[in-house]
């Protein structure tokens, strides 16, 4: 059984199901509340019920919700499932200046090398924490020294049970080597975030195209998988550049949703496939490719994540074919070194 939400004042409506919170709800279909810890300890997430009923799992008020807070009738959108279908006085986030910037200890959960050079980390916070961000944003990891370190979320926003990170080895680099070489599970690390004004934007309705430059591939991902849990049928078309087929980490993750999702198209371009790779596909920079497949480009979004150069490179060249500068979204990879 599924219950319709409206909110207010904006007049947002969705389905949810019975068997999820209020909070989980909306965050599915890409509506963002504020909240904090997801656990009705810190009363981030508590709004006003207009009309409709609702219950909590054990019919106790969370600790952050007071008597008279109740009588008012606020709820704590995290902990409440709905009874009825709901009007909801709730505000809504739809920039990252109205995100709250955290400092926070993480765990790292799992490590998974996804290529000679990429490593892949699964963070966690404190089981009273969550860290509440837009599609595409990144974190700061806080070295012991004061230095601070990058890094895109790969997750997107509903997925938050663990922070994920794409980190790709940097030659000279002293952090990026300690994740290959010495770091465990377990390891505890400070971060910082979110960060950034590299997200999703929600308001238009252009075609997309999406272009990744190697481990540039990350916060695009998270922006694909929120677009795709929202059930968004722009045209959405992704064009990851990498040197060979060792270096296309996780591509059978596009090839999996362009089978799922007819308004999504995913072309891979190696810069300098061995010849081991027997590789028929296309060939050459990454926004070459896409400058070949189109002769005008003021029709389109662009997001664009990578290393300075093809960032430089796509944002001079698809200005001449008509790209509207404000159309154009980019988060450009400085590769720090020690």
């Amino acid at each position: 059984m599924s219950f319709k939400i409206i909110l207010q004042p904006s007049g947002h409506e969705f389905e949810i199901e019975k068997e999820e919170t209020i909070l989980d709800g909306a965050l599915r279909h890409g509506y963002a509340f504020t909240y904090g810890c997801r656990a009705g300890a810190c009363g981030a997430c508590k709004g006003k019920v207009i009309s409709g009923q609702f219950h909590y799992e054990d019919d106790e008020d969370p600790i952050s919700l007071s008597s008279q807070e109740s009588k008012a009738g606020m709820c704590v959108f995290c902990q409440a499932y709905p009874s009825s279908d709901m009007a909801l006085e709730v505000k809504e986030i739809t920039s990252s200046k109205e995100i709250e910037i955290k400092t926070l200890p993480t765990r790292v959960s799992k490590m998974e090398k996804l290529a000679p050079d990429v490593m892949r980390l699964y963070l966690t916070l404190p089981m009273v924490e969550r860290l509440q961000f837009l599609a595409g944003q990144y974190i700061d990891i806080l070295l012991k020294d004061g230095r601070r370190r990058s890094f895109s979320l790969a997750n997107a926003p509903h997925d938050d049970e663990f922070l994920e990170l794409h980190i790709r080895k940097v030659e000279g680099g002293e952090f990026t080597s300690h994740v290959f070489e010495k770091m465990e599970e377990k390891d505890l690390m400070r971060i910082e975030g979110p960060l950034g004004t590299f997200y999703f934007n929600e308001e238009s309705e252009k075609p997309i195209l999406f272009i990744a430059g190697g481990t540039g591939f990350a916060p695009i991902k998270g922006m694909l998988e929120h677009a795709f849990t929202e059930e968004i049928k722009r045209p959405m078309t992704l064009y990851w550049g990498v040197r060979d087929v060792e270096s296309l980490y996780l591509s059978g993750l596009p090839e999996k949703w362009m089978s799922e999702h007819d308004n999504f198209k995913f072309i891979p371009v190696l810069s300098d496939p061995a010849a081991s790779d027997s590789w028929s596909g296309r060939e050459g920079f990454v926004h070459e490719a896409v400058l070949a497949d189109f002769d005008r480009l003021n029709e389109f979004e662009i997001y664009a994540s990578g290393p300075p150069a093809m960032i430089d490179a796509v944002r001079d060249t698809f200005a001449e074919k008509g790209l509207d500068k404000e159309c154009f979204y980019f988060d450009s990879f400085e590769f720090a070194k020690d």
